[in-house]
């Protein structure tokens, strides 16, 4: 017996020190240190050893053991650093190649421009909020001096959702809900996505708005007329020039529209300002001092101004978007000669 367990040891780490890869390997650990192994046949059988030789050859067993699993331990470990050094030499990238590249993504235009915009409100003193896209009736419109069959009602075909619940036409239920939670003085302005039935190139059923409203003692048209321009040159340059028109809104009195310099044609005249060299640039006006008093601010006290600008618009001109639809599309195309 003892000559079999060294004979098992010799054969079996020459075998194991041969192996030339891992399924030779295993075979050689199955063949000594299997379920049926030659060394585990051994072991099996210790109960036929005479009782007196048993002790000597149990630990010869499991001094064979010990060398067979170290010897197959560390050939395991040699062989598997091999394999990982040609999977290495095999998969490795040579840095002197020219790289294909990375296709790098990029803010869409709209959010872009979003962007520029909210910061810089936020240079001027405002506070950013949002509003709930989808609104009461009463904050929509009654609240802005709109009531039920107002004329004006008519230049915004809504999207109701109840007879009283409809996704909001404009960002100006903005200016209900700071002034309902906000004390005077204040500065806000609300970007968000706004819904009319509209629909056609320079017009989508949704569509981007800036809502912005000062409230303090002695504000007047002055006032407004210094930020728009601070604000036209800040977006379109130094040489941006402007130009004011009389204009209705329920919820400003006196509105005005004000137009700045095409940017699609830089003031010579194209399709998109109808030859005229100006486009829209926002409307708004001195707030109305009804619409004070009904959010609970004393109108002889305060006063202030409100305009809501539509981003949509503002970006197709400087962008050179012919066609509103091209901001919705998700066209790769339009998106890589945009970024």
């Amino acid at each position: 017996m003892k000559q079999k367990l060294e004979s098992i040891l010799a054969e079996g780490l020459k075998e194991i020190e041969s192996s030339q890869d891992l399924k030779e390997l295993d075979n050689a650990r199955v063949k000594y240190l299997g379920k049926t192994g030659e060394l585990t046949q051994i072991l099996r059988g210790m109960k036929d050893v005479p009782a007196e030789n048993r002790k000597e050859v149990g630990s010869l067993a499991n001094v064979v053991r010990e060398n067979l699993e170290r010897s197959l331990s560390q050939k395991l470990a040699d062989l598997e650093n091999v394999q990982l050094l040609a999977e290495m030499e095999k998969e490795k990238v040579d840095i002197t190649e020219p790289s294909k590249g990375i296709k790098r993504g990029a803010l869409h235009p709209l959010t872009r421009f979003n962007n520029k915009f909210i910061d810089l409100c936020v240079e001027m003193g405002f506070t950013v909020i949002q509003t709930p896209e989808i609104e009461t009736d009463y904050r929509n419109f009654e609240a802005l001096n709109v009531p039920k069959n107002h004329p004006a009602r008519d230049m915004q075909d809504s999207f109701y959702i109840t007879d009283n619940i409809l996704m909001r036409t404009h960002t100006s239920p903005a200016q209900v809900w700071a002034m309902e939670t906000m004390k005077p003085p204040f500065k806000i302005v609300c970007p968000g996505r706004v819904y009319r039935n509209d629909d056609d190139s320079s017009h989508s059923p949704i569509f981007n708005q800036f809502e912005a409203l000062v409230i303090d003692e002695n504000i007047g048209l002055k006032d407004f007329m210094i930020m728009v321009k601070e604000m036209a040159v800040r977006l379109y340059g130094k040489d941006v020039k402007m130009r004011v028109r009389p204009a209705f809104f329920p919820f400003t009195e006196p509105s005005i529209e004000i137009d700045a310099t095409c940017q699609m044609c830089q003031g010579k005249g194209c399709s998109l300002c109808k030859g005229t060299g100006f486009s829209e640039f926002f409307g708004g006006g001195i707030v109305n001092p009804a619409i004070l008093e009904m959010s609970g601010i004393d109108s002889k006290k305060y006063s202030g101004f409100a305009f809501g600008p539509g981003i949509d618009r503002s970006v197709m001109v400087t962008n050179k978007i012919p066609n509103i639809k091209y901001l919705f599309r998700n066209d790769m195309k339009f998106l890589k000669q945009m970024r």
